[in-house]
């Protein structure tokens, strides 16, 4: 059981890696319907908890202040906030990109209707 347990965490160091492999691949400025297919997985789920490399506790972003998450995804991106994989994902944005997630998960908590572009 041991041997699971460490190919298990040598799979999860491995994730940031393959994050930002994948973002390094994409061509720049993509549709805002890509950006935010990346943070639906986690950022979507009520009460989720991502335990790596320690247990965080993954807030919900629809509703936040536009401001409020493009500050958090550029102190990603410089590595001002520390998480492997929003390092990666923040990291392989740009910040027109952070701009339009930003304003996508402000705006969908605010009740309107967002088409994605």
């Amino acid at each position: 059981m041991k041997s699971l347990g460490l190919i298990s965490a040598v799979a999860l160091l491995a994730l940031p890696l393959v994050a930002l492999s994948q973002q390094a691949s994409r061509s720049p400025d993509r549709p805002v319907s890509e950006n935010i297919s990346m943070c639906t997985g986690c950022h979507t789920i009520p009460g989720y908890q991502a335990s790596f490399p320690r247990v965080y506790r993954v807030p919900m972003i629809s509703g936040q202040s536009a401001k409020y998450i493009e500050a958090a995804l550029l102190a990603y991106k410089k590595g001002e906030r520390s998480h492997p994989t929003m390092r990666a994902i923040a990291g392989g944005l740009t910040d027109k990109e952070i701009a339009e997630i930003a304003a996508y998960y402000a705006a969908r908590g605010a009740g309107a209707t967002v088409a994605a572009k």
